[in-house]
């Protein structure tokens, strides 16, 4: 087939059904990414003949004589950057970046009509991360990045270091290289929710032309692991097998086929026979704790299926709810969320030229997957190397080893390099997904408004492995607690396996689910009482220098080292008091109310969470910088840049950063638990301040100036008021004098400190048909000092835009035999640009004891209290409670309908409804 890509001509072969975007990646074109498999997500946008196509959608051979641009060839001759991409780059529309070049593809072809109604241009794109204000920045032509002086980086809007290459599609994701005798790896997967495999038939399937070899169960490692990574292994159950020879849930791997080619492999799985023995099954967790239950697990503890359990009480519960005034009872349900990064889960295993492995994974944890591989596989850790390129969205699911095992095990029984990447079907069935939870809690309250009682009772669905159950459910257990002052509390929480899909690690780690509770019971506390939410909120949140204090006891390592919960319950109250409005929607029957919701989370996990960091001067008189921590738009890389940059008084652009490999960079637990700036970060700063350090005293000591009197520059150091010494030339002498130009840096994570959030709407909902609008919406965060406000607003945004997904669309669903129904974007309601309001974000001013120059984390903080808050605000226009997510249209309106209360808002503790 002749055409032209990016003005290059060429005449290559196409496969039969192979669609333009395959094509044009085989043929080096990496900017074009695979997101959907569907047409639904927009990453692949190409221009055919100047029109914006889902490439793979368009099937190659009609791209026959035309010409097709990617976003390689947007560029003007003599690499200018298209006004499109330039725009991008001002703004820092993206995060991770995966989706960019799709919208860059689709700005660039939209007409003057089309760039008035974005909602309707970018009807056919998605992103995950940025909340899509910053998207809307870029189209708009506004500037979002500052430039600061040499030393003063800290605080300032500084752009991502990999922008130019997102921009001009030269940024290389996990599968962006070409590796020479790749084989294709594809999974055969369970029919059943729960079998065991009595026997595998695999000759019809070495019978396809290309394949080379199908592993079953029988060539698997016998030796058990989880897939969830941790600093400490054992805090995961140890209950998966690379293959296993019984399966737990529809969608589990039963075999795998490697093949010459992606097509071969697929034929090959439809070729292999199994003989299942069906077992009895389970997806109910409260049924699966039924004495009588099928055990999924063999597991040690007084609860059936039980894989973790929380049991604590403080003080004395049933007295204190004997003094209250108010009591109030509710149970409350969560579903199943999936991550939906637009990068699929994948990895490529090939041989060095020495025979040592390496894996180049999506991940989190290149750290922690090597240490799992080496001992899954009995490899020295000198002989496996596992690297992250740039990742396309994690957000805590890729805190997980769900494919590099497989991938390993076939590299090491063919000695060819092997490829896998989940489609995005395998995402959805069998990936992870967020904790299901259901939380009832009761609590009581004195007239004047003093909590005298909580209590709690959690059931999480874990899945059909414990991958993260009992450390998500502890966490859930934990700051929604602690962040109320009361003598009195009790929790008892049970992680539950049941015959579904596994449930992981997840942007707020199982905090979101219990405060979606607790944050709607206080609202209804208050409002029994007649007393402000606010109000009663602002008597009873723990205060500066209080004890946290869960159902279990006090945190140990956990202390209050800045305080700005007070700056966010402001933010909101003046957001309340401005003026309501939308008195043209109530005119047209819309019931309009307003409802808060506050959060506190830890600046990270307990039990230690380690980095290492390694800064050198190099001869050219630059930096060099070496942290673990992966990239995947947590903005990590912009904030260890400007840290380090300050206190070395030089420029960010001065600092090249290796991060993300094995070989490269000492030990980092990984990029989960919002670490990237508390932990990696506060060993960037120890590693430049020791290397600062270093620089000054040689100075002194080179040009004989008292060390006072010398400073650090941005290409030099300065000593005395006319001396300037080229760091270039520092390097020369230090190197000549035997001292050590590098230096290095270390944290472990502990104590720890918290970030507080609160959240406001104002909404409007339609009695007689479901529809509920956002009027405002106002977000206040804690975060101490800010390193990077552009970033972390973009951080704060899209945690906002994935929490509304949870609160208003999106969910898992799964049949009574725990069979996935919502294996893509089509069926599964991804907020898109149409459905995210901009949210106003605020920082409050305070400097922590703990964290780097005065800073807390912000990744996943900001998604915990929406859910709450547009439910309470839900209460407020319609007087009625709704207690599971998420609230759809039709759910609105059953529950209204139910309530009887369709015509007739609530008017009790009214705080901004219709009257």
């Amino acid at each position: 087939m002749r055409l032209t890509v990016n003005g290059e001509e060429s005449d290559l072969p196409v496969r039969p059904g192979q669609c333009l975007r395959t094509h044009l990646r085989e043929r080096g074109w990496f900017g074009v990414k695979k997101g959907c498999d569907a047409g639904d997500c927009g990453a692949c946008t190409v221009h055919v003949d100047g029109e914006p196509v889902h490439s793979c959608l368009y099937p190659a051979f009609r791209a026959e004589g035309r010409s097709v641009t990617t976003v390689e060839g947007l560029a003007r001759p003599g690499g200018e950057l298209h006004p499109v991409q330039q725009r991008f780059l001002d703004a820092q529309g993206f995060q991770c970046g995966f989706c960019t070049a799709g919208y860059l593809m689709t700005t660039a072809a939209l007409d003057d009509e089309l760039r008035a109604d974005l909602p309707r241009a970018f009807k056919g794109n998605l992103c995950r991360c940025t909340g899509y204000r910053a998207i809307e920045d870029a189209v708009r032509g506004r500037c979002n990045v500052e430039e600061p002086e040499a030393g003063e980086a800290v605080g300032r809007g500084l752009a991502a270091p990999a922008g130019p290459q997102v921009v001009t599609g030269a940024a290389r994701y996990t599968f962006d290289l070409e590796v020479e005798g790749l084989l294709h790896l594809k999974l055969l997967r369970s029919p059943h929710p729960h079998a065991r495999i009595r026997s595998i038939d695999t000759a019809a399937a070495l019978r396809v032309p290309g394949v080379v070899a199908v592993f079953t169960h029988e060539d698997a490692p016998e030796r058990l692991f989880s897939t969830a990574r941790h600093e400490h292994p054992d805090e995961d159950p140890y209950d998966t097998r690379v293959l296993d020879d019984i399966v737990r849930y529809v969608g589990q791997r039963v075999a795998a086929v490697l093949a010459e080619s992606e097509g071969a492999a697929e034929e090959g799985c439809r070729r292999i026979e199994v003989a299942y023995e069906p077992l009895p099954f389970v997806v109910d967790p409260e049924l699966a704790m039924a004495p009588d239950a099928p055990v999924i697990h063999p597991v040690s503890g007084s609860t059936v299926n039980a894989v973790g359990e929380v049991h604590g009480e403080v003080g004395d519960v049933a007295a204190g709810f004997a003094r209250a005034a108010v009591v109030y009872e509710e149970e409350f349900r969560t579903q199943r969320v999936q991550h939906a990064s637009l990068e699929t889960h994948g990895a490529v295993a090939w041989f060095e030229e020495d025979g040592r492995l390496v894996v180049r994974s999506s991940t989190q944890t290149p750290f922690l997957t090597r240490r799992a591989l080496c001992t899954l596989f009995d490899l020295p850790e000198d002989r496996l190397r596992v690297l992250a390129g740039r990742v396309g969205g994690g957000f805590g699911g890729k805190q997980e080893m769900l494919v590099e095992d497989i991938v390993v095990l076939a590299a090491l029984r063919t000695g060819r390099p092997v490829k896998l990447g989940y489609t995005r079907a395998e995402q959805f069935t069998s990936a992870t997904t967020r904790h299901p939870f259901t939380v009832r809690v009761k609590a009581g309250a004195s007239a004047d408004g003093q909590l005298t009682a909580l209590q709690l009772r959690v059931v999480s669905n874990t899945g059909a492995y414990g991958n993260h159950g009992p450390a998500v459910l502890f966490h859930g257990c934990g700051e929604s607690l602690s962040v109320y002052r009361c003598p009195n509390k009790k929790a008892d929480g049970f992680a539950v396996y049941t015959n579904t899909v596994p449930a992981g690690a997840f942007r707020g780690y199982g905090l979101g689910q219990v405060v979606f509770a607790m944050e709607q019971v206080m609202d209804e506390l208050a409002r029994r009482l007649g007393i402000d939410p606010l109000e009663f909120r602002a008597r009873n949140v723990i205060g500066p220098g209080e004890p946290m204090v869960t159902a279990g006891g006090e945190e140990e390592d956990l202390q209050i080292a800045s305080y700005g919960l007070d700056q966010c319950l402001d933010i909101v109250r003046a957001a309340a008091a401005e003026p309501v409005g939308g008195s043209e929607l109530r005119d047209d029957g819309w019931l309009v109310g307003e409802g808060a919701a506050l959060a506190m989370i830890a600046t990270g996990p307990p039990g230690g969470h380690f980095a290492d960091a390694t800064l050198s001067l190099l001869p050219d008189g630059r930096y060099d910088l070496a942290v673990g921590t992966a990239e995947f738009g947590n903005g990590t890389t912009t904030v260890h840049k400007q840290i380090a940059s300050g206190a070395l008084g030089t420029v960010a652009e001065r600092i090249t950063v290796r991060q993300s490999d094995t070989d490269v960079v000492r030990h980092d637990t990984g990029a989960f638990g919002s670490t990237g700036t508390v932990v990696a970060g506060k060993a960037v700063l120890q590693a430049a301040g020791g290397l600062a350090e270093a620089l000054l005293a040689f100075a002194a000591e080179h040009t004989g100036n008292p060390l006072a009197d010398c400073r650090l520059e941005a290409d030099s150091v300065r000593c005395g008021s006319s001396r300037r010494l080229a760091l270039k030339d520092l390097h020369a002498a230090m190197v000549a004098a035997g001292r050590e130009t590098s230096a290095a840096g270390h944290w472990g994570g502990s104590p720890r400190s918290v970030a507080f959030n609160a959240q406001w709407f104002r909404i409007a909902v339609h009695p007689d048909t479901g529809e509920l609008r956002i009027l405002r919406s106002v977000h206040a965060a804690d975060a101490g000092k800010v390193m990077n406000p552009m970033q972390c607003r973009g951080q704060v945004e899209g945690g906002i835009a994935q929490a509304l997904g949870a609160a208003l669309w999106e969910e898992v669903r799964i049949d009574e035999r725990g069979t996935v129904q919502t294996a893509s974007f089509r069926r599964y309601h991804l907020p898109a640009f149409a459905d995210v309001p901009r949210t106003e974000v605020h920082f409050m001013e305070t400097s922590d004891a703990i964290g780097p120059l005065g800073a807390k984390s912000m990744s996943e903080s900001p998604f915990n209290p929406v859910a709450p808050a547009l439910a309470n605000a839900l209460r407020d226009a319609t007087g009625v409670r709704f207690t599971q997510l998420p609230l759809t249209r039709d759910r609105i309106w059953r529950r209204l309908a139910e309530a009887e209360v369709a015509a007739q808002p609530a008017t009790e503790g009214h705080s901004g409804g219709v009257q």
